[in-house]
């Protein structure tokens, strides 16, 4: 019992450390551009984007940031470009649940880099899924020009965003922009092709051309005031709908218009009223294991997540190392499939290892995805997964076969799919398990993640045999002491890459969360969910 103790005490004091890490640098985050670049945009009369948001918000509801984390440690040559300069959120406004995008002009003057881009993408497309409102706070000098090639022609580039902005429009979800800065070139399509666009007097201004292009291109001396400020686009050309004083009055006002929008017909998902978990939900931090090769009981981890901590196990003595369970998540129904870390024995007395997608696993995930489809209820899947059983026993039984009936059954499901990454998610088990590629409304990793093609001993083992043949047929050979030091090199370089901060600063996932936050990120993208009518279910193709 104290051996047990004491390697809960291990886990918990560790999962502490990785959240404080993940706190210390999102408050960092949160800073955008620095305290000197902050006070300047209030010296200009503005608020900062992430102000803007909290002023706009409903108090005391509950409010998730989306890509936090994108762009962490990345363009460093340029400065860096924290949370990619824009600050999305899914949050309520006058009692409505929508989409909250704000430029945050503190980083580059608001300018748009390659994962900007990608970042507003996923934001209008949670918008759409959903049939979420979508509030877009508008405050950028436009493309970052010294990566423009990665921005603006192809297919997920920033073009891509007006494309949306059409496209939403023709599916009846409400868009609102409000022109609170700079408004710039093609980015000025954005707020033009809202519904309604506000523009804020003195520091709002939106044209085609700046005042420098306008002298370059057609000689014209002109300021930016009477090119595209307040009162010409409001009195003038009649591109804005309302010209606002400040920032509080424009957010404000947006307040007034989302109170009187009309609602979509709801999916029908079912909600009873909401209980807290019998077992003590804090009891996680010491329950999963920071080792992400340790076996531990993932249905403890379950219990401390449901409501009431009741769960109606699906097929619980067949296929053991996935466990298909029926629950309620803050009065939600929700379908979970999580892999099992407990090393099992089948009927037949064989051993199979936790983490790992076995043949039968895989069929009875299958028929209990196939399941909540047909009953319309929403999917939770919970990665811990080391990927799909290898070897000749498991080839002769066909494994491919019963994981392409797996991965099938994900890729057609209907009904609203959450993923949360709690520890490995590897190879095709990430995909089996509705990894990023397999669009689930939301997906968030715990500090404890790491999301790879391999884990890093195996991955670092293969790339040791392959650059040692390659060297060995140049005439080379390798001692063990560089061996050890060459292994040791590739590990830690695809360590760094398997972090849940490498995913998510290129939006693999779409929040870090704290474990205890987990229930109410799965309610948040229910409530979102459940204004979208659900297609029915067409499985196609499943072998049997």
């Amino acid at each position: 019992m104290a051996k047990i103790d004491i390697e809960k005490s291990k886990n918990d004091d560790q999962m502490k450390l990785l959240l404080s890490r993940m706190n210390h640098r999102l408050e960092k985050i949160y800073k955008g551009g620095g305290e000197r670049r902050i006070e300047k945009q209030h010296k200009q009369g503005k608020m900062t984007a992430r102000e803007r948001i909290e002023y706009l918000l409903d108090k005391g509801r509950p409010v998730l940031e989306v890509g936090a984390f994108a762009g962490f440690e990345m363009y460093k040559d340029y400065g860096g470009c924290p949370a990619a300069g824009v600050v999305v959120v899914i949050g309520y406004v006058s009692g409505r649940q929508c989409v909250v995008v704000a430029n945050d002009a503190t980083v580059k003057a608001g300018a748009w880099f390659p994962i900007t881009g990608k970042k507003n993408l996923r934001a209008q497309e949670i918008a759409m899924e959903n049939r979420l409102p979508i509030i877009y706070l508008v405050d950028s000098a436009g493309v970052f020009l010294p990566m423009q090639d990665e921005i603006f022609p192809d297919k997920d580039h920033f073009g891509r965003i007006f494309r949306n902005n059409a496209r939403m429009s023709s599916m009846g979800i409400p868009q609102i922009a409000a022109i609170m800065g700079s408004c710039v070139a093609g980015g000025a399509y954005l707020p033009i092709m809202s519904d309604e666009a506000l523009i804020v007097e003195g520091t709002g201004s939106i044209f085609l051309a700046g005042p420098y292009l306008v002298k370059a291109a057609i000689g014209e001396t002109v300021d930016q005031e009477t090119l595209g400020g307040a009162t010409t686009q409001s009195e003038i050309s009649g591109v804005t709908d309302y010209k606002m004083p400040d920032d509080q009055t424009c957010l404000d006002t947006i307040r007034g218009l989302m109170d009187k929008m009309g609602h979509f017909p709801k999916a029908g998902f079912d909600r009873a009223e909401p209980a807290l978990p019998k077992e003590d939900p804090n009891d996680i931090y010491g329950l999963f294991p920071f080792e992400g090769n340790k076996p531990y009981k993932t249905v403890d981890i379950l219990k401390r997540l449901v409501d009431d901590s009741e769960l109606t196990f699906y097929k619980s003595g067949y296929g053991k190392t996935i466990l298909c369970a029926y629950a309620r998540i803050d009065g939600w129904a929700v379908g979970i499939v999580a892999n099992n870390r407990e090393v099992v024995k089948t009927a037949k007395g064989e051993m199979q290892f936790g983490g790992v997608i076995y043949s039968d696993s895989a069929d009875k995930a299958t028929r209990f995805i196939m399941n909540c489809n047909q009953k319309k209820i929403p999917l939770v899947f919970l990665h811990d997964v080391t990927g799909f059983m290898v070897g000749t026993r498991s080839e002769h039984g066909g494994i491919i076969k019963d994981g392409a009936k797996m991965v099938n059954a994900v890729a057609n499901s209907t009904v609203p799919k959450f993923s949360i990454v709690m520890g490995n998610s590897y190879g095709a088990g990430n995909y089996a398990m509705c990894g990023k590629a397999y669009d689930p409304r939301l997906i968030v990793a715990w500090p404890t993640a790491k999301i790879a093609v391999m884990g890093g001993d195996q991955a670092a083992k293969v790339l040791l045999q392959i650059q040692a043949s390659t060297m060995k047929a140049q005439g080379k050979e390798l001692t063990e002491k560089e061996k050890e030091e060459l292994l040791e090199e590739i590990k830690g370089r695809y360590d760094d890459q398997t972090s849940p901060y490498y995913a998510a600063a290129r939006l693999w996932v779409d929040a870090i969360i704290d474990p205890l936050d987990t229930r109410q990120v799965i309610s948040i993208g229910i409530e979102a969910a459940n204004n979208a009518e659900v297609e029915r279910f067409n499985p196609g193709v499943i072998q049997t």
